[in-house]
């Protein structure tokens, strides 16, 4: 299998694209993982709000078992080979679980403007892979924001983006459909 890193720095803030990384099969499982989340998303998780006018979605966790050992081990070649690649932050791992996100346009599923901060961790590196083939909703854009023009990041199943936790970024609201994701932070030392 051929993996590629592509690189965005045609802004101020890069990020990078993984591709190829997980087969339409393991896609489909995780994504139908995805589709059973059932909690609210929070904002702000150590107050525990939910805060519609700014996140509308529905999340679960994948925690690190025997049984899912081989989404973080692929999560973690991909994170190791960028980062080695191009940040070079100093990373301890997965802090937290993976994120499993279910934004459904019924509901104009959204979650605006907003960096990725830890409450209990320091994130330094966020990567989102998006589980929903592009034609089954419409909306629902992951945009990096670059000083004060928005980057809309290409749909594709399987795509892995990757930026650091600082970088402001939204999904737009789902406007017909549902779009899956799963996202992940990787934590290290605190900046300095």
């Amino acid at each position: 299998m051929e993996y590629v890193i592509t690189p965005y720095t045609e802004t101020q803030n890069e990020f990078y694209y993984w591709e190829n990384e997980f087969t339409s099969n393991e896609l489909d499982y995780l994504e139908n993982l995805a589709k059973k989340s059932k909690d609210n998303a929070l904002v702000g998780a150590q107050l525990g709000t939910v805060e519609r006018d700014l996140r509308r979605s529905k999340i679960s966790w994948m925690q690190y078992t025997a049984e899912n050992d081989w989404v973080f081990k692929r999560l973690s070649h991909v994170v190791s080979s960028v980062n080695a690649a191009n940040f070079r932050f100093d990373l301890t791992g997965f802090g937290e679980g993976l994120q499993l996100t279910l934004y459904e346009g019924s509901d104009n599923g959204m979650y605006d403007w907003h960096r990725d901060r830890g409450t209990t961790v320091s994130r330094k590196l966020s990567l989102v892979l998006q589980l929903t083939d592009p034609s089954r909703f419409e909306g629902g854009n992951l945009e990096i924001l670059d000083v004060m023009t928005p980057i809309t990041i290409r749909k594709q199943r399987g795509l892995i983006t990757l930026f650091p936790s600082y970088i402001t970024h939204r999904v737009t609201p789902v406007t017909h459909g549902e779009r899956a994701s799963l996202v992940a932070w990787v934590s290290g030392p605190s900046f300095k």
